[in-house]
């Protein structure tokens, strides 16, 4: 493998295409182990387990590594399924020389990095990402956790990753709408540090649109995108800074997942988040009133939704919002930009309480304005 992406991080992070061919070798070097249990999906596991367990037992005993696998989604994210995965590793004889692989999307990410962080009170686990949208967000920067009734990652803990290993090549596995979800933390990340690399992608998105994971874009716009989010999360370990930019868009975006009981596509959630979130910043004076439509127009050259899902209860969206675990004082907190790159502090935090006034009115007009 080549050497890992020269990070400010405490972990290497290897991103090529055909990584997923040196996982036994980063497991050997990066977390050693007696045991490997590798936590997938079902989906997944049938297109990607085979290749991981070949070559786990290159480097251990074949009765030393097993395969765990949960049925897809958002649904399955949950401290139920925490609780079954980890009396399955205690059953199996699991102790603290054992190490996970987390091989998946953002739920088998969260959930598997979960088990690692509170199994035996913490032991390795390294991060294999196999949807775009993981491999530039989810997999980077040592947040696990699950969803409960009252929203999204409410229970969970900070545990940073052995190692992450990205594959771009797995990308061609994906359903192009799972696939063009990822999109949405992509801008995201130009959006809230480098308008430049929001430019680039913006420029990239008919390739990548076309051509899909077979796009030449990807690999480096990838590796860009996890840069962008090492940077701000090594300066901010514990969200109680600079971190919190990377809430752009998720406010209102968790608040949508949950009206729609976590049938919608993460990314595409965040998309729209973005778009009324900017609308917000609008209205907050924050920004000036152009951004809105930027942020509109990039989403949809991007192929994500900018409208609200049919059916949208506001009222209720509104609520939502206050269960975030951004929220203080039972009052939603936004990341906002100020422009393009640039985003908006108060008195050193990085995010803002907003009236609800104001955000009921930024819903109504952004409902009453994008189809």
């Amino acid at each position: 493998m080549n050497p890992p992406l020269p990070l400010p991080l405490d972990y290497p992070v290897f991103c090529e295409a055909g990584a997923l061919d040196g996982i036994g070798h980063v497991v050997a070097t990066q977390a050693p182990a007696h045991r490997v249990a590798v936590i997938s999906d079902e989906t997944v596991a049938a297109h990607h387990a085979p290749q991981v367990l070949a070559q786990l037992r290159t480097v251990m005993p074949a009765d030393r590594v097993r395969l765990l696998t949960i049925p897809p989604g958002e649904q399955e994210k949950t401290r139920k399924r925490w609780s079954i995965l980890t009396d399955e590793l205690l059953a199996w004889g699991a102790g603290r020389d054992t190490t996970i692989i987390a091989l998946g999307g953002g739920v088998i990410g969260d959930l598997a990095g979960f088990v690692a962080a509170t199994y035996m009170r913490g032991i390795p686990v390294i991060q294999v990402p196999t949807s775009l949208l993981a491999m530039v967000d989810a997999s980077v920067g040592g947040k696990t956790g699950v969803d409960t009734a009252a929203g999204k990652n409410l229970v969970g803990a900070f545990h940073d990753p052995a190692a992450v290993v990205i594959d771009p090549l797995v990308l061609t596995s994906l359903p192009p709408a799972v696939l063009r979800s990822g999109l949405a933390e992509m801008l995201k990340h130009g959006v809230i540090a480098d308008a430049r690399y929001f430019d680039a992608l913006q420029q990239a998105l008919p390739s990548l649109r076309a051509d899909g994971a077979r796009s030449p874009h990807f690999a480096p716009l990838i590796a860009d995108s996890v840069r962008i989010k090492a940077a701000i999360v090594a300066a901010d370990h514990r969200e109680g800074g600079k971190r919190q930019i990377l809430n752009f868009g998720h406010t209102i975006g968790h608040a949508i997942e949950k009206g729609q009981q976590y049938a919608l596509l993460h990314g595409d959630a965040v998309a729209i988040g973005m778009v009324i979130e900017s609308r917000i910043a609008e209205r907050a004076g924050v920004t000036d009133a152009s951004l809105s439509a930027i942020m509109a127009d990039a989403v949809r050259a991007a192929g994500l939704p900018s409208a609200l899902p049919l059916g949208t209860n506001l009222a209720q969206l509104l609520v939502d919002t206050h269960g975030d675990k951004k929220a203080r004082g039972g009052v939603g907190r936004y990341a906002l930009p100020q422009a393009i790159g640039v985003m908006g502090s108060w008195n050193g935090s990085w995010s803002v309480a907003v009236p609800d006034t104001l955000v009921r009115a930024a819903l109504a007009e952004h409902a009453a304005t994008v189809a």
